[in-house]
């Protein structure tokens, strides 16, 4: 190393020296070698990436984040962060792209405001060949190592202002997520980013505006200038000059105003209206959709819908997986990642940067229904606030979408969630499908997530849902699941079902995606009848009477069943919570014999309301129960 600062004689011993220099400094980088030797390469690094040569520059910085990925501290290499900045500014491109890698790399909570704030200052005038790639750089830093919540957002909403058409998708999303996950930034990012959208912005600029006071408007409607008025005109007035995707997530914002801020719902139904007759078929959808239930006679469906949006998972971040397939097929394998020594002890963001180059694209292949169904429709990541309906078209036989199809192992989740309103109904090595329900009266929403599991994305996701009992259960969908998922990434689809009369058979969803070649899967959805009954109390005079008036016959139902779960006998105890769980109100002190579970409920449909009594005699010593169920209706008693 030490001759290796000595003149060379000609170019061709300059070059071999190099080379075989280099190589040892990374061998011996790689080797963890003793503290003394790391800390004489980092100054022997530190004169090379000041040579009059270019090639010597480039190695430099490429060996020095090398260095960074693996160092126990970064103080040798922070001392040069000066030159390192002004590497930025290169005349070529390759030095500038190394630069940005090694302050990157080189970056902790010690200097990343200096190194992003810098980042951000070279962003307007960075070469268009890696303005997108120094966008993720800067958000993963900001989000990686802010300790205020306050300059995470700032830096946040500045980086998009600044960037303009150099912000993927993801970056935007990314706030989105960390903003919803965090309550203490909440007001904040609502306040800050209105600000913005009531000046000239970009358009990802109005789509986190657009989700961020649609979702968190009402934390700050009290503050001066931030009146829900004002919110909804600095909004409205980005949808003229907005993309159709951007003026479709605006419009789902305002059907979110509508059910937080009434008062200024007549502006909002007026701005439906017209939208309701726009030439875009999904703009106009949309805008009808909306139009009818914020007209609706009750507010209840209003609020089921429009309900907060719940915390996204946590799992590595897609800005990661972004940066590494963009870096990928770049330069040869290595055995480090571009990042620092964490990302290098992250085994998941090391597999981003080995798989993404393996990452196959699919074009969309016509499956039959499922094909139908996509026509014409591009789903986002952004579809949090969506709620584009798409009616089934005609199912071609044989209908794999059917409970005749169910796939192996489906009967665990659904068994699991059969009383529950949220969890997992499916799970594999590939796709976990997660359910988060709620119910009221004769109205369901049941929001489904799928999850890709696996390291490579997924493409042509579709879902297609049967109704065995179309008659008594109206479906309708609000939303399309993204054609594609990343890795580790996550769709979701949200359907309504409405209860119009008695069922016993659960809908099922058909799920298929291409990963190398067609995947299926067919699951029973949790959606039955006890999801509408509600419980009603009596007393125990007025049980009897009702009893005797209702009397047997078509009006009462009966049935035996063992009193035995999984080989052990149920209790007392075990009966009285099945029965609550199926939403009966269990009446105490009715029935003479207090073995007996006496009970009462209301079955609730689009048009009726239909009272129920329940009486459960339970022998214990014969291990077998019977049960009575008397009924106002005789629709009900058959089913």
């Amino acid at each position: 190393m030490n001759s290796a600062m000595d003149m060379p004689k000609n170019v061709q011993q300059n070059n071999a020296q190099n080379a075989v220099l280099f190589e040892a400094i990374n061998l011996l980088i790689h080797l963890d070698s003793e503290h003394t030797l790391m800390m004489q390469i980092s100054s022997r690094l530190g004169k090379f990436i000041q040579s009059r040569e270019t090639n010597v520059r480039y190695l430099g910085l490429d060996a020095m984040t090398h260095f960074a990925a693996r160092a126990e501290t970064l103080d040798p290499i922070q001392k040069h962060q000066n030159i390192i900045l002004g590497s930025l500014r290169d005349r070529d491109i390759s030095v500038r792209r190394k630069g940005l890698d090694l302050l990157y790399s080189m970056c902790d909570t010690s200097n990343a405001r200096p190194i992003v704030n810098e980042l951000l200052k070279h962003l307007q005038s960075a070469d268009f060949a890696i303005r997108e790639e120094m966008v993720l750089k800067i958000a993963i830093l900001t989000e990686k190592y802010a300790t205020d919540a306050q300059w995470y957002i700032d830096i946040s909403l500045k980086l998009l202002s600044v960037a303009g058409d150099h912000v993927s998708d993801e970056v935007w999303q990314r706030v989105v997520q960390v903003v919803t996950n965090n309550e203490e930034l909440q007001a904040y990012a609502a306040q800050h980013i209105l600000g913005y959208i009531k000046g000239e912005c970009h358009d990802s600029l109005v789509k986190i505006g657009g989700y961020i006071l649609g979702e968190f408007g009402h934390l700050i409607a009290d503050n001066k200038g931030c009146s829900p008025i004002e919110q909804f005109l600095a909004l409205y007035s980005k949808m003229a000059f907005c993309s159709d995707n951007t003026r479709a997530l605006l419009l789902s914002s305002f059907i979110k105003f509508v059910n937080l801020f009434p008062e200024i719902k007549p502006q909002i139904l007026r701005v439906f209206q017209v939208y309701s007759h726009s030439p875009d078929s999904e703009m106009q959808q949309r805008a009808y959709e909306y139009l009818m239930l914020a007209t609706l006679p009750t507010d209840d469906l209003l609020r089921t819908v429009c309900d907060e949006m719940p915390p996204f998972s946590e799992r590595i971040s897609v800005l990661l997986s972004r940066l590494h397939q963009k870096s990928s097929g770049t330069s040869d394998k290595r055995t480090w990642v571009v990042g620092g020594k964490d990302a290098n002890a992250d085994d998941k963001e090391f597999m981003l940067t080995q798989n993404t180059g393996l990452k196959r694209t699919f074009t969309s292949a016509a499956n039959g229904p499922v094909a139908a169904q996509q026509t014409g429709t591009k789903g986002t990541t952004s579809s949090d606030l969506e709620g584009l309906d798409f009616a089934s078209s005609g199912e071609t036989a044989p209908n794999l979408a059917s409970a005749a199809h169910l796939s192996p192992d489906w009967e665990p989740g659904f068994n699991r969630l059969f009383f529950a309103t949220e969890g997992v109904l499916f799970e594999d090595a590939q796709i976990q499908v997660g359910l988060r329900s709620e119910y009221r009266a004769h109205l369901g929403v049941c929001k489904l997530y799928f999850a890709n599991k696996s390291a490579y994305s997924i493409g042509s996701f579709t879902i297609t849902l049967d109704n065995p009992s179309p008659e008594s259960l109206k479906i309708d969908t609000k939303d399309i699941p993204d054609p594609d998922v990343v890795a580790s990434g996550q769709t979701h689809q949200t359907v309504c079902f409405e209860c119009l009369g008695p069922f016993t058979k659960a809908p099922t969803i058909r799920i298929s995606y291409l990963a190398g070649a067609l995947q299926a899967y067919t699951l029973q959805l949790p959606i039955l009848m006890h999801r509408y009954i509600e419980a009603s109390s009596l007393t125990s005079d007025d049980f009897f009477k009702r009893w005797r008036q209702i009397g047997g016959g078509p009006l009462e139902s009966q049935s035996t069943f063992g009193l035995a779960k999984k080989g052990r006998p149920l209790s007392e105890r075990d009966l009285q919570s099945i029965v609550e769980s199926f939403k009966w109100k269990i009446l105490a002190n009715v029935d003479p014999n207090q073995k007996n579970l006496v009970g009462c409920a209301v079955y609730q449909t689009q048009s009726s309301k239909t009272g129920c009594l329940l009486r459960l005699e339970p022998n214990y010593e014969k291990q077998v129960s019977y049960v009575f169920i008397s009924f106002i209706s005789i629709t009900l008693s058959l089913t």
